[in-house]
């Protein structure tokens, strides 16, 4: 492997580990302070909420590779409640977009190397 592409292995787990933590920040936000549920109380919105990212989030915190997995099956939960709120809930929308785009950036950051290694592999002379 090169230098360089040691290099952007480095920074694209670097880019995930912030959209985990941006993502966690975001379900916060959104759960308590932006569009509190009328329905259930608000300790229980954040329960449901923060759940599929907590793994994620405790394993970044101890500097564990697993962080990117978790934070990836994670993510497909997120990009899932993302679409629908787009769909039932249209005046969430600024809020749907930012999760769809934040669980786009954990999956495709978490999983850079493993792309990049099966589409741009060199061709042998």
């Amino acid at each position: 492997m090169s230098a360089a592409a040691a290099s952007s292995g480095r920074l694209s787990k670097r880019y995930a580990l912030l959209g985990i933590f941006a993502m966690a920040t975001l379900q916060v936000a959104w759960h308590a302070w932006l569009a509190p549920p009328d329905t259930l109380p608000v300790a229980v919105a954040l329960t449901l909420a923060l759940t599929p990212i907590a793994p994620a989030v405790l394993l970044a915190l101890l500097r564990r590779p697993s962080a990117l997995f978790w934070a990836g099956v994670a993510s497909l939960l997120y990009f899932c409640h993302s679409i629908s709120e787009l769909w039932a809930t249209p005046d969430l929308w600024p809020l749907a977009l930012l999760e769809l785009g934040l669980s786009l950036w954990i999956i495709f950051s978490a999983n850079w190397e493993g792309m990049q290694a099966k589409l741009f592999k060199r061709s042998k002379p």
